[in-house]
């Protein structure tokens, strides 16, 4: 039986008066381990019965639960995000180059199944939630964009809109302008998670893979923003996934700008994503 246990808050309230972070651990049956994440509420939490709108807020490849509390070059962004517009941020945490996805071939890599079927209803029984897919949107940063971009386009169901930021468009690590070691550890690391055979040629990507989900996300009609910056190791990745989109004709915000892949230009993003975001989010 799915369990959720509260923890005592280790992040600081910003300023009196203002959104608050919790960490909470809850137990995967699916992987049979315990994880953790922050949750983030507005200062109106605390009084009435007020529902809120839920953000699931991704990390990236080698990050933490934490890394959207601590890695921003502004002090308490989430935090006065969630103040801003008034709804939960829930960043959770996952294995490292995971991809949050189900491994094939390992019963320890199933974020997939834990983000959707067991982070989330555990977060709707915990807190005042608007439990419904109109009132929830996911984004993330790197892998989590790509989390972001494939747990949305698999589940429709869930989310109202998605977003990426700097993300993993493409799995295959040709496209990355990366150093060859570093390219050689992510390859044998998708290898040990989904096997040898995968294609990754256009035009029939495998599914684990953003990219080979362009027509699913088309059929699905979910509200997507991504941007990338013109700097980025992975910009190539994210312009192939908009012309893509492009050409199967699916809705999207597509942004490139100046920028790299670093704390600089996700700070500056979150709050762009949760423009975009908010018009879609319902609150009655």
């Amino acid at each position: 039986m799915n369990r959720i246990i509260s923890l005592i808050a280790f992040f600081p309230l910003w300023a009196f008066g203002q959104a608050k972070t919790d960490t909470i651990e809850i137990y995967s049956e699916a992987m049979n381990k315990t994880l953790k994440a922050a949750v983030t509420t507005p200062s109106s939490y605390p009084t009435g019965s007020q529902k809120y709108p839920v953000l699931y807020l991704l990390h990236g490849g080698s990050g933490a639960f934490s890394d959207w509390h601590k890695k921003t070059t502004e002090p308490g962004l989430v935090e006065r995000m969630a103040e801003e517009y008034k709804l939960i941020i829930v960043t959770p945490g996952v294995g490292p180059s995971s991809y949050y996805y189900d491994s094939p071939l390992l019963d320890s890599v199933r974020y997939e199944t834990y983000l959707t079927a067991e982070l989330i209803p555990n977060i709707d029984k915990k807190y005042r939630t608007f439990a419904r897919r109109e009132s929830r949107a996911i984004t993330g940063l790197s892998m989590g964009g790509h989390g972001a971009i494939t747990l949305s386009a698999k589940h429709p169901e869930l989310f109202v809109a998605a977003g990426s930021m700097s993300g993993v468009m493409n799995i295959d690590t040709r496209m990355w302008k990366v150093p060859d070691d570093f390219r050689k550890l992510r390859k044998e690391s998708q290898k040990a998670m989904l096997g040898a055979d995968l294609n990754y040629d256009a035009p029939t990507f495998n599914p684990y893979t953003a990219v080979g989900l362009v027509d699913r996300i088309k059929a699905n009609g979910i509200a997507l923003i991504i941007d990338c910056g013109v700097d980025d190791f992975l910009i190539e990745t994210n312009r192939q996934m908009h012309q893509l989109m492009l050409e199967n004709g699916t809705p999207h915000e597509y942004i490139e700008r100046p920028g790299a892949h670093t704390w600089p230009y996700w700070t500056a993003a979150l709050p762009v994503h949760l423009l975009f975001i908010d018009k879609y989010l319902r609150r009655d």
